[in-house]
C-alpha cells in the first residue's frame, strides 16, 4: 500500500493519456464509478477523475509524438530541475524539462534507461493525490522491466530509494521499492524483470498502476463488458490479496486488486 505520497521519491501524481478523452472517461467511470472534472478551457482537455470529491488521477491527450496510451506514475521532488540533472547523469533521458503547471506545481517527464517512462511533480499549489488505497483508487505501482539489476540501480540513484529483493519460486525474483529511511512500512511499489518470453514478444519497459476495488473478479469482468483486454487473470497473492492486470480500450496497462485485510 502507499504511505509515502508526501515524501520525496514516493509516488505522488497520476495521469493517463489516451486518444479519445470521453471514451476513457465512460470507461473508467463504468468500473471505478469515478467523477470527471474538467481541469478549465486552458488545460488542453487535461481533467481530473475524483472520487467522492477527492482527486484519484487525472486525464489528458496524448501529447508526445509516438506515444501510445498510458498511465503515467509521478513521482515527488523538491526540486524537479536537479532531479532532471540527475537522471540524465544516472544514464536516463529527458523527455520533456522542468516547467511550472500555473501556480499548481512543476513537472518533468523522463525515461528510465530501459525505456520506462516516468514523471516528476514538484508540489505548489497542488500536494498531489487527494485518495490512494481506498477503493477507486491507487495503491500499488509496479514497473516491469528488459533490465532489473539496471532499473535498481537507477531509482536508488535519483530518488534514493531503498530496495529489498523478494525470491519468489527459483527463479523470480520480486524487488519492493520506497524512499530512503522508510523501512518495510514504506514500500510504494515493486519491480520485476520481464521474462524471456515476453522479451522475445517484444515487451517493454513499462510502469502501471494497481488500483484497490471491493471485488477483482466483479471489476474485471465490468472491465472486459466495455473493452478491456484481460492480460493476467484474477489470481490469489497469499498475504497480499486478489489481483488482475489488464489493458484499457486504447491499450494502457492498469492492474486492480482487492487486497487482503491487514
Amino acid at each position: 500500500m502507499l504511505t509515502s505520497t508526501h515524501v520525496p521519491g514516493g509516488p505522488n501524481w497520476l495521469d493517463l493519456g489516451t486518444p479519445d478523452i470521453d471514451a476513457a472517461v465512460s470507461f473508467y467511470r463504468g468500473i471505478f464509478g469515478w467523477e470527471f472534472e474538467s481541469a478549465g478551457p486552458d488545460a488542453g482537455g487535461y481533467g481530473f477523475f475524483r472520487v467522492d470529491g477527492r482527486t484519484v488521477g487525472a486525464v489528458g491527450p496524448l501529447t508526445e509524438e509516438g506515444a501510445g496510451s498510458a498511465w503515467t506514475v509521478y513521482f515527488r521532488t523538491t526540486d524537479a530541475d536537479a532531479t532532471a540533472k540527475a537522471v540524465e547523469q544516472a544514464g536516463g533521458a529527458v523527455r520533456f524539462g522542468p516547467f511550472d503547471v500555473f501556480s499548481a506545481g512543476r513537472m518533468a517527464g523522463f525515461t528510465d534507461p530501459a525505456g520506462a517512462r516516468f514523471a516528476v511533480w514538484q508540489p505548489g499549489d497542488v500536494q498531489g493525490l487527494d485518495l490512494v488505497n481506498a477503493p477507486g483508487s491507487v495503491s500499488w505501482i509496479e514497473l516491469y522491466t528488459t533490465d532489473a539489476t539496471a532499473a535498481k540501480d537507477f531509482y536508488r540513484t535519483v530518488f534514493s530509494w531503498e530496495t529489498r529483493d523478494m525470491p519468489m519460486g527459483e527463479e523470480l525474483v520480486y524487488t519492493v521499492a520506497g524512499p530512503a529511511g522508510g523501512g518495510v512500512e514504506s514500500m510504494h511499489g515493486g519491480i520485476m524483470q520481464l521474462p524471456a518470453e515476453n522479451l522475445a514478444a517484444g515487451s517493454g519497459s513499462e510502469w502501471h498502476p494497481y488500483f484497490e476495488v471491493v471485488d477483482c473478479d466483479a471489476t474485471v469482468a465490468a472491465a472486459a463488458e466495455r473493452g478491456a483486454t484481460l492480460i493476467i487473470p484474477a489470481v490469489d497473492a497469499p498475504g497480499i490479496g486478489r489481483l488482475a492486470m489488464l489493458l484499457d480500450p486504447f491499450g494502457a496497462p492498469f492492474a486492480v486488486i482487492t487486497s487482503a485485510p491487514v
